[in-house]
């Protein structure tokens, strides 16, 4: 492509701070952008990301189909929520449009295990427009390609072992509130972990009505199985509220969270495959002590035995980058909805996005 990509950021909350930027810096362009918060709505997207003025306005979400007609943009980067559920207007939007989509929405990166219905939904629309719709982010690397590139350099896998974890501070509200941050044990149990205490039969009936709550490495465990092409047989959730000792303020929930309640919550997903591998991961996100940070830790045991550790991984740099690396293959990939495990694996991008358009 000879011209700068065009780019329209859906959503303009913390991690846009970073897509946009990253945008300008990869030789792209922002051209249109959108929100629900009235405190940012006609505010210069030059403001959010801390740098001068670039002449575009922040429009009211509820307006995104006329700004999407009216800008004309090569993709739409989202960055809300974390439920594909919640994505759905704006991505059938873009999808109508015949416009491609990438999100963070944990969800996303691979909804077929969890809301396969409004999947299907989105890819038909998406196919029949001429457009890619996929979600990306974090998982896409250290929870995936990380893994999978270790796997190629394995005899053997009995169990695939992976722990990570990451500051919902970092995130916003509605992150922070997915992972039950701010609720009492008691409520925890009857809001979110009670979801788990289902039989497998159950739970597909909420998967098929598109009601379950998955937690973020439900999706991871089902793109790695894909990846690796293995076949599932069986897959269980496990949440546990995560507690700390002292009251802690969470400036993202604007409260105080009092000692022995709920900062967040680990997450066990185990999945079982009829050949034999089985997938074990855990994603803990909560709002952090002072002496906490990120990490990210993954074995594979087989022949031979290889752990990887990654401490303090600037987590959300590191999602928005692999975000906006992956623009070039969002618009070169098929039409539909495609997971990014059908996309080969994320390379660097050095030159300016447009150069890797076909």
């Amino acid at each position: 492509m000879e011209r700068k990509l065009k780019v329209f950021q859906y959503g303009t909350g913390k991690m846009s701070v970073y897509t946009m930027r990253y945008v300008y810096e990869k030789g792209a362009e922002i051209v249109g952008a959108v929100d629900l918060n009235p405190d940012v709505i006609g505010k210069d997207i030059g403001e959010i990301m801390g740098a001068e003025k670039k002449g575009v306005l922040i429009t009211d979400a509820k307006d995104a189909r006329k700004v999407l007609e009216e800008t004309k943009p090569d993709i739409v980067i989202v960055t809300t929520m974390s439920l594909l559920e919640d994505l759905e207007e704006p991505l059938m939007i873009c999808a109508e449009l015949g416009i491609n989509a990438i999100t963070t929405c944990e969800e996303a990166f691979y909804p077929m295990n969890s809301n396969p219905n409004l999947t299907k939904k989105i890819d038909e629309l998406a196919k029949k427009n001429n457009c890619t719709i996929t979600g990306s982010g974090y998982q896409d690397i250290y929870w995936g390609q990380l893994i999978t590139s270790i796997a190629g350099s394995t005899q053997k896998i009995t169990k695939i072992k992976g722990s990570s974890s990451y500051n919902v501070e970092d995130y916003g509200i509605a992150l922070a509130q997915a992972h039950g941050a701010g609720l009492t044990t008691a409520d925890f149990e009857k809001e979110i972990a009670s979801s788990d205490n289902i039989s497998p039969e159950t739970r597909q009936e909420i998967i098929e009505k598109g009601e379950y709550m998955p937690s973020y490495m439900w999706n991871v465990n089902g793109w790695l199985a894909e990846k690796l092409g293995l076949t599932v047989i069986s897959q269980t959730q496990k949440c546990v509220p995560q507690t700390y000792h002292k009251d802690i303020f969470s400036t993202t929930l604007n409260m105080t969270i009092k000692a022995g309640d709920a900062t967040g919550m680990s997450a066990v997903v185990t999945t079982e495959t009829k050949e034999g591998v089985t997938i074990e991961s855990e994603c803990i996100g909560k709002v952090y002590s002072e002496e906490e940070f990120d990490k990210n830790i993954w074995t594979v045991e087989g022949e031979p035995n290889t752990t990887i550790v990654v401490e303090k991984p600037a987590t959300v740099e590191l999602t928005c980058a692999t975000i906006v690396n992956r623009l070039p293959d969002v618009i070169n990939s098929q039409p539909g909805y495609v997971p990014t495990e059908k996309m080969g694996d994320l390379h660097f991008k050095i030159k300016d996005l447009n150069e890797y358009v076909k």
